[in-house]
């Protein structure tokens, strides 16, 4: 597969089979690959693991070229956008830690009071570091597990790879509001924190009054949507483990004080998706109103269990009782997690097609998951396991269910299915030899490295 739909190294979301289409949230072409998962860092993790179980060589070559095309990417600012160009007129314009660069002395300054009061201006549109979606997180994770994959296996260290990691983390190091949270995007290298004068540390309150229409001024500079301020936890806490720093032990716990302080009061102990800098409740699109998020908490309480594992503090623990208690409250009678709950009322909230807030969820709009899954038994089931120092034995994966993955394989390595990509002006096309999707890829993949740990008894690092 890294031979014929793989560009520059990286990849998109959907491929024709012969790599002449892709696509990711956007169009691509021969010249732009997506960093937002399910794109390149996460088929990069899966061809690492592949190398780490086998050895084989092909994989870490795969593995390589995904970093390469990362690198390529890295902004001056840090991090990643959602995609990578390589078209040398586009790349002119964007200003690349690598290649041909675009006023990045200017843009690295960020004036007081620093944080999302500045970077929401987006005055240097083309350098944003996006933190939503797991981008620059799933970016900065796949870099971070092929340099200590490099280390276990005797593999010459790059100080190129490690120039890139050691940017990005003090990127998003200082990108952390005192508080703990990130926002969802900047447009500048920091150089210091946010000021806590301006985003004081306190607790989430309700706000005693809010818009049932869009205000339309994105003030949340705390986002948990979209597993934003999550994500960013879990990479630290990767970056911890790799390099031993303490640095990212702390940021990954202060992340997690955040949590604790964004847990909404009693009667509502659950999270909303974004908080202004007074710690409270805001809307964001014109879809998410200030409301109780059922699937972002469940998100956090999984992120909680995280933190325990990893510090064995148990402050991480101590919401988790009174807010698995709370969201089962909130559940529809079909079993469903509505995505908001109204504040104070615990009425669940939809939009219709006009997008007006209301009760009713008859007419809702099908792009958005207003209505999710209830993660509630999984999560309280490992909780009580971590509470009571109990362990789960990992599912067993057949024989069979292995046997359909690879007799469904096709011999460049890919899954194809029946599907549509979109061509580079974003029409969709619909190839009668079917598609490539690389969360197909990423998920047959695991699967066989599971397998292959279970019956071998080795495990990657």
């Amino acid at each position: 597969m890294s031979t014929t739909i793989a560009d520059h190294g990286g990849y998109a979301w959907v491929s024709s089979v012969d790599g002449e289409l892709s696509n990711g949230e956007g169009a691509c072409n021969n010249d732009r690959v997506w960093v937002q998962p399910p794109g390149t860092p996460s088929v990069g993790d899966a061809y690492l693991r592949a190398y780490l179980l086998t050895g084989e060589s092909v994989h870490f070559q795969a593995a390589t070229d995904v970093a390469k095309a990362l690198i390529e990417g890295q902004l001056a600012s840090g991090g990643w956008n959602y995609f990578i160009e390589f078209d040398p007129e586009l790349r002119a314009k964007i200003p690349y830690r690598v290649g041909v660069r675009s006023k990045v002395g200017k843009m690295a300054h960020t004036p007081e009071p620093g944080g999302w009061e500045i970077w929401r201006q987006r005055k240097f549109k083309n350098n944003t570091t996006v933190l939503d979606d797991n981008t620059t997180s799933a970016a900065v994770s796949f870099l971070l597990n092929l340099q200590a994959a490099m280390e276990v296996s005797n593999q010459p260290a790059s100080s190129t790879l490690s120039g890139t990691i050691d940017v990005a983390l003090e990127s998003t190091r200082l990108a952390q509001f005192p508080i703990g949270a990130w926002c969802h995007n900047y447009d500048r290298m920091p150089v210091q924190q946010p000021s806590v004068s301006h985003y004081p540390i306190i607790d989430a309150s309700y706000p005693e009054d809010w818009s049932r229409t869009w205000t339309k001024k994105y003030a949340g500079c705390y986002l948990l949507n979209d597993s934003i301020t999550q994500d960013m936890i879990g990479m630290m806490l990767l970056a911890w483990k790799t390099t031993g720093d303490d640095r990212y032990r702390d940021c990954a716990i202060r992340g997690g004080e955040f949590l604790l302080r964004a847990q909404m009061p009693e009667p509502q102990p659950a999270w909303a998706q974004q908080y202004d800098r007074h710690m409270h409740p805001v809307w964001d699109r014109k879809f998410e109103p200030p409301a109780i998020a059922g699937h972002e908490s469940q998100t956090v309480l999984e992120t909680l269990m995280d933190l325990y594992e990893a510090t064995q503090d148990a402050r991480f623990l101590k919401p988790i009782e009174p807010a698995i208690a709370y969201l089962k409250s909130c559940l529809r009678p079909d079993g469903g997690m509505p995505r908001y709950t109204e504040l104070k009322t615990n009425k669940p909230l939809y939009f219709n097609l006009k997008y007006e807030m209301t009760n009713d969820d008859s007419e809702m709009p099908d792009h958005y998951g207003f209505v999710g899954e209830s993660r509630l038994d999984s999560i309280e089931l490992r909780y009580r396991r971590l509470r009571d120092g109990t362990t789960e034995k990992a599912a067993k994966i057949s024989a069979n269910r292995i046997a359909e993955i690879l007799a469904a394989q096709h011999a460049d390595g890919g899954w194809r299915e029946p599907g549509f990509v979109r061509d580079p002006e974003g029409r969709k096309v619909t190839p009668k030899e079917g598609v490539i999707q690389s969360a197909t890829f990423v998920k047959n993949m695991g699967l066989l490295c599971d397998y292959l740990e279970s019956e071998t008894g080795s495990s990657t690092p």
